[in-house]
Protein backbone atom coordinates (compact mmCIF):
# COMPACT_ATOMS: atom_id res chain seq x y z
CA UNK A 1 0.00 0.00 0.00
CA UNK A 2 2.63 2.52 1.09
CA UNK A 3 5.05 1.73 -1.74
CA UNK A 4 2.40 2.52 -4.38
CA UNK A 5 1.85 6.00 -2.97
CA UNK A 6 5.26 7.17 -1.87
CA UNK A 7 6.59 7.76 -5.38
CA UNK A 8 4.04 10.55 -5.88
CA UNK A 9 5.07 12.37 -2.69
CA UNK A 10 8.09 14.51 -1.86
CA UNK A 11 11.13 12.43 -0.90
CA UNK A 12 11.87 11.92 2.78
CA UNK A 13 14.77 13.79 4.35
CA UNK A 14 18.05 11.94 4.61
CA UNK A 15 18.86 10.29 7.94
CA UNK A 16 21.85 11.33 9.99
CA UNK A 17 24.58 8.73 10.28
CA UNK A 18 25.95 10.15 13.53
CA UNK A 19 24.14 11.82 16.35
CA UNK A 20 25.08 15.34 17.36
CA UNK A 21 24.97 16.92 20.80
CA UNK A 22 21.58 16.50 22.44
CA UNK A 23 20.38 13.89 19.94
CA UNK A 24 19.16 10.35 20.47
CA UNK A 25 21.26 7.42 19.30
CA UNK A 26 20.63 6.92 15.58
CA UNK A 27 20.25 3.48 13.96
CA UNK A 28 20.08 1.81 17.39
CA UNK A 29 17.47 -0.76 16.35
CA UNK A 30 15.99 -2.20 13.16
CA UNK A 31 12.52 -2.75 11.70
CA UNK A 32 11.87 -6.05 13.51
CA UNK A 33 12.84 -4.57 16.87
CA UNK A 34 10.49 -1.64 16.27
CA UNK A 35 7.74 -4.07 15.22
CA UNK A 36 8.13 -6.10 18.42
CA UNK A 37 8.02 -2.94 20.54
CA UNK A 38 4.90 -1.79 18.70
CA UNK A 39 3.15 -5.10 19.37
CA UNK A 40 4.27 -5.33 22.98
CA UNK A 41 3.13 -1.79 23.69
CA UNK A 42 -0.47 -2.89 23.17
CA UNK A 43 0.04 -5.62 25.80
CA UNK A 44 -1.93 -8.16 23.69
CA UNK A 45 -2.33 -10.92 26.29
CA UNK A 46 -3.34 -8.46 29.01
CA UNK A 47 -5.63 -6.52 26.64
CA UNK A 48 -7.43 -9.73 25.71
CA UNK A 49 -7.69 -10.79 29.33
CA UNK A 50 -9.05 -7.42 30.42
CA UNK A 51 -11.53 -6.90 27.59
CA UNK A 52 -12.78 -10.24 26.28
CA UNK A 53 -15.39 -10.88 28.99
CA UNK A 54 -16.84 -7.37 28.77
CA UNK A 55 -17.03 -7.48 24.95
CA UNK A 56 -18.86 -10.82 24.97
CA UNK A 57 -21.24 -9.50 27.62
CA UNK A 58 -22.13 -6.68 25.21
CA UNK A 59 -22.31 -8.46 21.86
CA UNK A 60 -22.30 -12.21 22.58
CA UNK A 61 -20.95 -14.41 19.82
CA UNK A 62 -20.35 -11.35 17.63
CA UNK A 63 -17.27 -10.42 19.69
CA UNK A 64 -14.92 -11.42 16.81
CA UNK A 65 -16.83 -9.01 14.56
CA UNK A 66 -16.30 -6.17 17.03
CA UNK A 67 -12.58 -7.02 17.14
CA UNK A 68 -12.55 -6.80 13.34
CA UNK A 69 -14.50 -3.51 13.29
CA UNK A 70 -12.20 -1.96 15.91
CA UNK A 71 -9.27 -2.70 13.62
CA UNK A 72 -10.55 -0.38 10.87
CA UNK A 73 -9.94 3.02 12.54
CA UNK A 74 -6.62 1.75 13.90
CA UNK A 75 -5.38 0.83 10.41
CA UNK A 76 -6.53 4.16 8.99
CA UNK A 77 -4.74 6.11 11.71
CA UNK A 78 -1.65 3.89 11.31
CA UNK A 79 -1.61 5.02 7.67
CA UNK A 80 -1.56 8.64 8.87
CA UNK A 81 1.38 7.85 11.17
CA UNK A 82 3.26 6.27 8.25
CA UNK A 83 2.92 9.23 5.89
CA UNK A 84 3.52 11.90 8.51
CA UNK A 85 6.61 10.10 9.76
CA UNK A 86 7.82 9.89 6.18
CA UNK A 87 8.27 13.64 5.97
CA UNK A 88 8.96 14.41 9.66
CA UNK A 89 10.96 11.89 11.67
CA UNK A 90 10.42 13.46 15.07
CA UNK A 91 10.11 11.28 18.19
CA UNK A 92 7.25 13.53 19.33
CA UNK A 93 5.04 12.13 16.50
CA UNK A 94 1.55 13.58 17.09
CA UNK A 95 2.91 16.64 18.90
CA UNK A 96 5.30 17.57 16.09
CA UNK A 97 2.96 16.70 13.22
CA UNK A 98 -0.11 18.46 14.60
CA UNK A 99 2.00 21.53 15.42
CA UNK A 100 3.25 21.66 11.83
CA UNK A 101 -0.18 21.08 10.30
CA UNK A 102 -2.51 22.90 12.70
CA UNK A 103 -0.42 25.16 14.91
CA UNK A 104 1.25 25.06 18.36
CA UNK A 105 -1.89 25.13 20.52
CA UNK A 106 -3.38 21.99 18.98
CA UNK A 107 0.05 20.37 18.86
CA UNK A 108 0.70 21.03 22.54
CA UNK A 109 -2.57 19.39 23.57
CA UNK A 110 -1.79 16.36 21.37
CA UNK A 111 1.57 15.96 23.11
CA UNK A 112 0.03 16.43 26.55
CA UNK A 113 -2.53 13.67 25.86
CA UNK A 114 0.23 11.22 24.91
CA UNK A 115 2.24 11.98 28.03
CA UNK A 116 -0.78 11.59 30.28
CA UNK A 117 -1.70 8.18 28.82
CA UNK A 118 1.64 6.93 30.11
CA UNK A 119 1.00 8.40 33.55
CA UNK A 120 -2.46 6.81 33.79
CA UNK A 121 -1.60 3.31 32.66
CA UNK A 122 1.98 2.44 33.68
CA UNK A 123 1.12 1.73 37.33
CA UNK A 124 -1.85 -0.46 36.42
CA UNK A 125 0.23 -2.46 33.95
CA UNK A 126 2.93 -3.06 36.56
CA UNK A 127 0.25 -4.09 39.05
CA UNK A 128 -1.15 -6.67 36.62
CA UNK A 129 2.34 -7.92 35.75
CA UNK A 130 3.06 -8.50 39.44
CA UNK A 131 -0.34 -10.02 40.22
CA UNK A 132 -0.27 -12.56 37.39
CA UNK A 133 3.41 -13.24 37.95
CA UNK A 134 2.70 -14.20 41.56
CA UNK A 135 -0.21 -16.38 40.47
CA UNK A 136 2.07 -18.10 37.96
CA UNK A 137 4.43 -19.26 40.70
CA UNK A 138 1.65 -20.13 43.11
CA UNK A 139 1.98 -17.16 45.48
CA UNK A 140 -1.75 -16.44 45.51
CA UNK A 141 -1.59 -14.94 49.02
CA UNK A 142 0.97 -12.38 47.95
CA UNK A 143 -1.11 -11.55 44.87
CA UNK A 144 -4.11 -10.70 47.05
CA UNK A 145 -2.03 -8.58 49.47
CA UNK A 146 -2.36 -4.95 48.33
CA UNK A 147 0.77 -3.73 50.10
CA UNK A 148 3.01 -6.48 48.70
CA UNK A 149 1.61 -6.09 45.21
CA UNK A 150 2.00 -2.31 45.20
CA UNK A 151 5.57 -2.41 46.49
CA UNK A 152 6.53 -4.95 43.83
CA UNK A 153 4.70 -2.92 41.15
CA UNK A 154 6.74 0.18 42.06
CA UNK A 155 9.92 -1.93 41.86
CA UNK A 156 8.88 -3.19 38.42
CA UNK A 157 8.33 0.38 37.17
CA UNK A 158 11.76 1.43 38.44
CA UNK A 159 13.49 -1.54 36.79
CA UNK A 160 11.68 -1.08 33.47
CA UNK A 161 12.45 2.64 33.51
CA UNK A 162 16.13 1.91 34.15
CA UNK A 163 16.17 -0.41 31.11
CA UNK A 164 14.62 2.38 29.00
CA UNK A 165 17.35 4.77 30.16
CA UNK A 166 20.21 2.31 29.66
CA UNK A 167 19.44 2.21 25.96
CA UNK A 168 17.01 1.44 23.18
CA UNK A 169 18.99 -1.68 22.24
CA UNK A 170 18.59 -3.06 25.77
CA UNK A 171 14.88 -2.29 25.64
CA UNK A 172 14.57 -4.11 22.31
CA UNK A 173 16.38 -7.20 23.63
CA UNK A 174 14.04 -7.41 26.62
CA UNK A 175 10.99 -6.96 24.37
CA UNK A 176 12.12 -9.71 21.97
CA UNK A 177 12.18 -12.21 24.82
CA UNK A 178 8.85 -11.10 26.27
CA UNK A 179 6.98 -11.22 22.94
CA UNK A 180 8.02 -14.84 22.38
CA UNK A 181 6.63 -15.83 25.79
CA UNK A 182 3.20 -14.31 25.26
CA UNK A 183 2.69 -15.18 21.57
CA UNK A 184 3.62 -18.84 22.15
CA UNK A 185 1.29 -19.04 25.16
CA UNK A 186 -1.63 -17.36 23.38
CA UNK A 187 -1.31 -19.61 20.33
CA UNK A 188 -1.13 -22.70 22.53
CA UNK A 189 -4.28 -21.57 24.35
CA UNK A 190 -6.19 -20.90 21.11
CA UNK A 191 -5.17 -24.15 19.41
CA UNK A 192 -6.02 -26.36 22.41
CA UNK A 193 -9.33 -24.55 23.00
CA UNK A 194 -10.49 -25.01 19.40
CA UNK A 195 -9.30 -28.64 19.37
CA UNK A 196 -11.34 -29.36 22.50
CA UNK A 197 -14.41 -27.67 21.04
CA UNK A 198 -14.42 -29.93 17.99
CA UNK A 199 -13.50 -32.96 20.11
CA UNK A 200 -16.47 -32.27 22.37
CA UNK A 201 -14.36 -32.20 25.53
CA UNK A 202 -15.03 -28.62 26.64
CA UNK A 203 -16.09 -28.43 30.28
CA UNK A 204 -18.27 -25.37 29.57
CA UNK A 205 -21.04 -24.43 27.14
CA UNK A 206 -19.02 -24.81 23.96
CA UNK A 207 -20.41 -23.72 20.58
CA UNK A 208 -19.01 -24.36 17.10
CA UNK A 209 -17.44 -21.29 15.46
CA UNK A 210 -19.55 -19.65 12.74
CA UNK A 211 -18.61 -17.23 9.95
CA UNK A 212 -21.52 -15.03 11.10
CA UNK A 213 -19.52 -14.20 14.25
CA UNK A 214 -17.48 -11.81 12.11
CA UNK A 215 -20.52 -9.56 11.57
CA UNK A 216 -19.96 -6.53 13.86
CA UNK A 217 -23.59 -5.39 13.44
CA UNK A 218 -25.09 -8.69 14.58
CA UNK A 219 -25.80 -7.47 18.11
CA UNK A 220 -27.15 -4.03 17.16
CA UNK A 221 -25.81 -0.48 17.10
CA UNK A 222 -25.74 0.33 20.82
CA UNK A 223 -23.83 -2.84 21.67
CA UNK A 224 -21.41 -2.18 18.82
CA UNK A 225 -20.62 1.27 20.20
CA UNK A 226 -19.73 -0.12 23.60
CA UNK A 227 -17.66 -2.88 22.03
CA UNK A 228 -15.73 -0.44 19.85
CA UNK A 229 -14.85 1.65 22.88
CA UNK A 230 -13.25 -1.44 24.41
CA UNK A 231 -11.64 -2.28 21.07
CA UNK A 232 -9.83 1.08 21.00
CA UNK A 233 -8.17 0.13 24.29
CA UNK A 234 -7.22 -3.31 22.90
CA UNK A 235 -5.33 -1.90 19.92
CA UNK A 236 -3.88 1.20 21.57
CA UNK A 237 -0.09 1.41 21.85
CA UNK A 238 1.22 0.27 18.45
CA UNK A 239 2.54 3.78 17.70
CA UNK A 240 5.40 3.29 20.18
CA UNK A 241 7.33 1.97 17.18
CA UNK A 242 6.98 5.37 15.53
CA UNK A 243 8.04 7.25 18.67
CA UNK A 244 11.41 5.52 18.21
CA UNK A 245 11.77 6.94 14.70
CA UNK A 246 14.98 8.86 15.46
CA UNK A 247 16.56 5.66 16.79
CA UNK A 248 15.45 3.22 14.05
CA UNK A 249 17.37 2.35 10.89
CA UNK A 250 15.66 3.66 7.71
CA UNK A 251 13.78 6.10 9.93
CA UNK A 252 11.69 7.59 7.11
CA UNK A 253 9.87 4.32 6.41
CA UNK A 254 10.68 1.52 8.90
CA UNK A 255 8.89 2.97 11.98
CA UNK A 256 5.72 3.71 10.01
CA UNK A 257 5.72 0.23 8.46
CA UNK A 258 6.26 -1.27 11.91
CA UNK A 259 3.19 0.60 13.16
CA UNK A 260 1.00 -0.63 10.30
CA UNK A 261 2.19 -4.24 10.59
CA UNK A 262 1.68 -4.13 14.35
CA UNK A 263 -2.05 -3.48 13.87
CA UNK A 264 -2.31 -6.29 11.29
CA UNK A 265 -0.55 -8.83 13.53
CA UNK A 266 -2.70 -7.75 16.47
CA UNK A 267 -5.83 -8.30 14.40
CA UNK A 268 -4.80 -11.90 13.65
CA UNK A 269 -3.92 -12.56 17.30
CA UNK A 270 -7.08 -11.00 18.70
CA UNK A 271 -9.38 -12.74 16.22
CA UNK A 272 -7.93 -16.21 16.79
CA UNK A 273 -8.01 -15.97 20.60
CA UNK A 274 -11.46 -14.33 20.69
CA UNK A 275 -12.96 -17.04 18.47
CA UNK A 276 -11.32 -19.72 20.61
CA UNK A 277 -12.60 -18.19 23.87
CA UNK A 278 -16.17 -17.72 22.65
CA UNK A 279 -16.27 -21.21 21.12
CA UNK A 280 -14.85 -22.97 24.19
CA UNK A 281 -16.71 -21.14 26.98
CA UNK A 282 -19.85 -20.02 25.20
CA UNK A 283 -21.34 -16.52 25.46
CA UNK A 284 -23.49 -17.28 28.53
CA UNK A 285 -20.55 -18.23 30.75
CA UNK A 286 -18.48 -15.26 29.61
CA UNK A 287 -21.33 -12.80 30.14
CA UNK A 288 -21.97 -14.14 33.65
CA UNK A 289 -18.32 -13.69 34.60
CA UNK A 290 -17.59 -10.41 32.77
CA UNK A 291 -17.20 -8.53 36.07
CA UNK A 292 -14.08 -10.55 36.87
CA UNK A 293 -12.13 -8.48 34.32
CA UNK A 294 -8.75 -10.01 33.48
CA UNK A 295 -9.12 -12.91 35.94
CA UNK A 296 -11.75 -14.54 33.73
CA UNK A 297 -8.85 -15.36 31.43
CA UNK A 298 -7.03 -17.02 34.32
CA UNK A 299 -10.10 -19.14 35.00
CA UNK A 300 -10.40 -20.17 31.36
CA UNK A 301 -6.71 -21.05 31.24
CA UNK A 302 -7.29 -23.70 33.88
CA UNK A 303 -10.35 -25.02 32.03
CA UNK A 304 -8.52 -25.25 28.69
CA UNK A 305 -4.97 -26.22 29.64
CA UNK A 306 -5.44 -27.92 32.99
CA UNK A 307 -2.11 -28.09 34.78
CA UNK A 308 -0.51 -26.03 32.03
CA UNK A 309 -2.63 -22.98 32.87
CA UNK A 310 0.50 -21.23 34.11
CA UNK A 311 1.37 -20.65 30.44
CA UNK A 312 -1.50 -18.19 30.05
CA UNK A 313 -0.87 -16.64 33.46
CA UNK A 314 2.74 -16.13 32.39
CA UNK A 315 1.60 -14.67 29.06
CA UNK A 316 -0.57 -12.04 30.79
CA UNK A 317 2.22 -11.23 33.24
CA UNK A 318 4.89 -10.84 30.55
CA UNK A 319 2.46 -8.91 28.38
CA UNK A 320 1.81 -6.36 31.12
CA UNK A 321 5.52 -6.31 32.00
CA UNK A 322 6.50 -5.58 28.41
CA UNK A 323 3.89 -2.86 28.10
CA UNK A 324 5.03 -1.28 31.39
CA UNK A 325 8.34 -0.60 29.69
CA UNK A 326 7.16 0.29 26.20
CA UNK A 327 4.38 2.62 27.39
CA UNK A 328 7.05 4.82 28.93
CA UNK A 329 8.63 5.29 25.47
CA UNK A 330 5.92 7.46 23.80
CA UNK A 331 5.49 9.62 26.89
CA UNK A 332 9.22 10.20 27.40
CA UNK A 333 9.98 10.80 23.70
CA UNK A 334 7.06 13.21 23.44
CA UNK A 335 8.35 15.10 26.49
CA UNK A 336 11.78 15.28 24.85
CA UNK A 337 10.33 16.60 21.58
CA UNK A 338 8.18 19.19 23.34
CA UNK A 339 11.13 20.47 25.41
CA UNK A 340 13.36 20.56 22.33
CA UNK A 341 10.92 22.94 20.66
CA UNK A 342 10.41 25.07 23.80
CA UNK A 343 6.94 23.72 24.66
CA UNK A 344 8.21 22.27 27.97
CA UNK A 345 11.15 23.25 30.23
CA UNK A 346 14.56 22.57 28.70
CA UNK A 347 15.41 19.94 31.36
CA UNK A 348 13.11 17.45 29.61
CA UNK A 349 15.31 17.68 26.51
CA UNK A 350 18.46 16.45 28.25
CA UNK A 351 20.07 13.38 26.68
CA UNK A 352 22.17 10.98 28.74
CA UNK A 353 25.79 11.48 27.55
CA UNK A 354 26.55 7.75 27.55
CA UNK A 355 23.27 6.01 26.72
CA UNK A 356 21.90 8.68 24.33
CA UNK A 357 18.39 8.40 25.79
CA UNK A 358 16.11 11.13 27.27
CA UNK A 359 16.84 10.17 30.88
CA UNK A 360 15.25 13.20 32.55
CA UNK A 361 12.00 12.89 30.60
CA UNK A 362 11.93 9.13 31.13
CA UNK A 363 12.40 9.28 34.89
CA UNK A 364 9.93 12.16 35.17
CA UNK A 365 7.20 10.10 33.50
CA UNK A 366 7.98 7.12 35.75
CA UNK A 367 7.92 9.16 38.97
CA UNK A 368 4.61 10.87 38.14
CA UNK A 369 3.13 7.50 37.10
CA UNK A 370 4.20 5.93 40.42
CA UNK A 371 2.67 8.78 42.41
CA UNK A 372 -0.57 8.53 40.44
CA UNK A 373 -0.71 4.74 40.91
CA UNK A 374 -0.11 4.87 44.66
CA UNK A 375 -2.52 7.74 45.31
CA UNK A 376 -5.37 6.30 43.23
CA UNK A 377 -4.79 2.82 44.68
CA UNK A 378 -5.38 4.22 48.15
CA UNK A 379 -8.82 5.42 47.07
CA UNK A 380 -9.85 1.95 45.84
CA UNK A 381 -9.03 -0.69 43.27
CA UNK A 382 -12.11 0.43 41.35
CA UNK A 383 -10.76 3.98 41.24
CA UNK A 384 -7.65 2.62 39.55
CA UNK A 385 -9.85 0.90 36.96
CA UNK A 386 -11.78 4.16 36.49
CA UNK A 387 -8.51 5.93 35.67
CA UNK A 388 -7.88 3.31 32.99
CA UNK A 389 -11.34 3.93 31.56
CA UNK A 390 -10.42 7.61 31.20
CA UNK A 391 -7.69 6.48 28.81
CA UNK A 392 -10.21 6.04 26.00
CA UNK A 393 -10.82 9.80 25.99
CA UNK A 394 -7.11 10.62 25.58
CA UNK A 395 -6.48 7.84 23.05
CA UNK A 396 -9.40 8.77 20.82
CA UNK A 397 -8.43 12.45 21.02
CA UNK A 398 -4.80 12.24 19.92
CA UNK A 399 -5.40 9.49 17.35
CA UNK A 400 -8.18 11.57 15.77
CA UNK A 401 -6.00 14.68 15.88
CA UNK A 402 -3.25 12.81 14.02
CA UNK A 403 -5.64 11.60 11.30
CA UNK A 404 -6.89 15.14 10.66
CA UNK A 405 -3.35 16.54 10.72
CA UNK A 406 -2.30 14.08 8.00
CA UNK A 407 -4.96 15.28 5.57
CA UNK A 408 -4.27 18.93 6.41
CA UNK A 409 -0.49 18.58 6.12
CA UNK A 410 -0.63 16.78 2.77
CA UNK A 411 -3.55 18.76 1.36
CA UNK A 412 -1.61 19.91 -1.71
CA UNK A 413 -1.02 16.30 -2.73
CA UNK A 414 -4.44 14.75 -2.11
CA UNK A 415 -5.81 15.44 -5.58
CA UNK A 416 -2.73 14.22 -7.47
CA UNK A 417 -4.14 10.70 -7.76
CA UNK A 418 -6.74 8.37 -6.28
CA UNK A 419 -4.25 6.57 -4.01
CA UNK A 420 -3.15 9.79 -2.35
CA UNK A 421 -6.74 10.83 -1.82
CA UNK A 422 -7.73 7.52 -0.24
CA UNK A 423 -4.64 6.62 1.80
CA UNK A 424 -3.49 10.06 2.97
CA UNK A 425 -6.72 12.05 2.91
CA UNK A 426 -10.00 10.15 3.11
CA UNK A 427 -8.70 7.16 5.08
CA UNK A 428 -7.13 9.07 8.00
CA UNK A 429 -10.07 11.50 8.11
CA UNK A 430 -12.59 8.63 8.25
CA UNK A 431 -10.54 7.04 11.02
CA UNK A 432 -10.51 10.36 12.87
CA UNK A 433 -14.29 10.81 12.50
CA UNK A 434 -14.90 7.30 13.85
CA UNK A 435 -12.69 8.01 16.84
CA UNK A 436 -14.31 11.39 17.50
CA UNK A 437 -17.69 9.67 17.43
CA UNK A 438 -16.40 7.17 19.99
CA UNK A 439 -15.02 10.07 22.04
CA UNK A 440 -18.45 11.71 22.19
CA UNK A 441 -20.08 8.39 23.05
CA UNK A 442 -17.50 7.90 25.80
CA UNK A 443 -18.25 11.30 27.32
CA UNK A 444 -21.99 10.59 27.29
CA UNK A 445 -21.46 7.16 28.84
CA UNK A 446 -19.01 8.39 31.48
CA UNK A 447 -21.26 11.23 32.55
CA UNK A 448 -23.44 8.65 34.32
CA UNK A 449 -21.74 7.51 37.55
CA UNK A 450 -23.53 4.17 37.32
CA UNK A 451 -21.38 3.27 34.30
CA UNK A 452 -18.10 3.52 36.22
CA UNK A 453 -16.35 0.60 37.90
CA UNK A 454 -16.81 2.11 41.34
CA UNK A 455 -20.34 3.37 40.75
CA UNK A 456 -19.32 6.46 42.71
CA UNK A 457 -20.33 10.00 41.83
CA UNK A 458 -17.67 12.69 41.61
CA UNK A 459 -19.29 16.12 41.28
CA UNK A 460 -22.36 14.40 39.84
CA UNK A 461 -20.36 12.72 37.08
CA UNK A 462 -18.64 9.38 36.60
CA UNK A 463 -15.05 9.26 37.96
CA UNK A 464 -13.49 8.51 34.53
CA UNK A 465 -14.99 11.66 33.02
CA UNK A 466 -13.87 13.75 35.99
CA UNK A 467 -10.34 12.38 35.60
CA UNK A 468 -10.42 13.27 31.90
CA UNK A 469 -11.64 16.79 32.65
CA UNK A 470 -8.98 17.30 35.34
CA UNK A 471 -6.26 16.21 32.91
CA UNK A 472 -7.56 18.63 30.27
CA UNK A 473 -7.73 21.52 32.76
CA UNK A 474 -4.26 20.75 34.12
CA UNK A 475 -2.94 20.69 30.56
CA UNK A 476 -4.55 24.03 29.78
CA UNK A 477 -3.08 25.67 32.90
CA UNK A 478 0.41 24.29 32.24
CA UNK A 479 0.19 25.33 28.59
CA UNK A 480 -0.80 28.91 29.50
CA UNK A 481 1.95 29.07 32.13
CA UNK A 482 4.48 27.86 29.59
CA UNK A 483 3.24 30.40 27.04
CA UNK A 484 3.76 33.23 29.55
CA UNK A 485 7.25 32.06 30.53
CA UNK A 486 8.61 31.27 27.04
CA UNK A 487 7.23 32.31 23.67
CA UNK A 488 9.67 30.55 21.30
CA UNK A 489 7.44 27.56 20.50
CA UNK A 490 4.25 29.62 20.22
CA UNK A 491 5.54 31.55 17.20
CA UNK A 492 5.45 28.44 15.00
CA UNK A 493 2.97 28.68 12.15
CA UNK A 494 1.15 25.74 10.54
CA UNK A 495 2.24 24.77 7.05
CA UNK A 496 1.76 22.14 4.37
CA UNK A 497 3.91 19.39 2.94
CA UNK A 498 6.01 21.36 0.49
CA UNK A 499 8.26 19.36 -1.91
CA UNK A 500 11.15 21.83 -1.82
CA UNK A 501 11.12 22.11 1.99
CA UNK A 502 10.84 18.34 2.38
CA UNK A 503 14.09 17.90 0.45
CA UNK A 504 15.77 19.92 3.18
CA UNK A 505 15.77 19.08 6.85
CA UNK A 506 12.32 17.87 7.82
CA UNK A 507 13.60 16.19 10.94
CA UNK A 508 11.46 18.16 13.32
CA UNK A 509 14.42 19.38 15.35
CA UNK A 510 14.74 22.85 13.88
CA UNK A 511 11.55 24.20 15.46
CA UNK A 512 10.39 25.78 12.20
CA UNK A 513 6.76 25.81 11.24
CA UNK A 514 7.13 24.10 7.88
CA UNK A 515 8.36 20.58 7.10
Amino acid sequence: MADDVKDTLPPPPSSHSREGPGELKHNAIGFLDALVIGINSTSPAYSLAAVIGAVVALVGVYAPGVVLASFVPMLLIASAFFYLNRVDQDCGTTFSWVTRAMGPWAGWFGGWAIMMTGVLVVGSLADVAVGFGLLTVGLDGWASNDLVRQLLAVLVILVMTAICVIGTEASAHVQNVLILAQVASLLAFAVVAIQRVYAGTSSLGAVDPQISWLNPFGAGGAALTGGLLLGVFMYWGWESAVNLTEEVKNSASAPGRAGIWSTVILLGTYLSVTIAVVAFAGPAYLAENASEEEFIFASLAGQVLGGWDWLVLLAVSTSALASTQTTIIPASRTGLSMARRGALPAAFARIHPRFRTPHVSTWAVAVVAIVWYLVVSQISENALLDSLTALSLLIAFYYALTGIACAVYYRRHLTENVRNFLLIGAGPVIGAVLLLWLLVESVIDMSDPANSYSGASWFGLGPPLVIGILIAVAGLLIMVARRLSSDRFWHERPGVCDPDAARGTGTGRSGSGGP
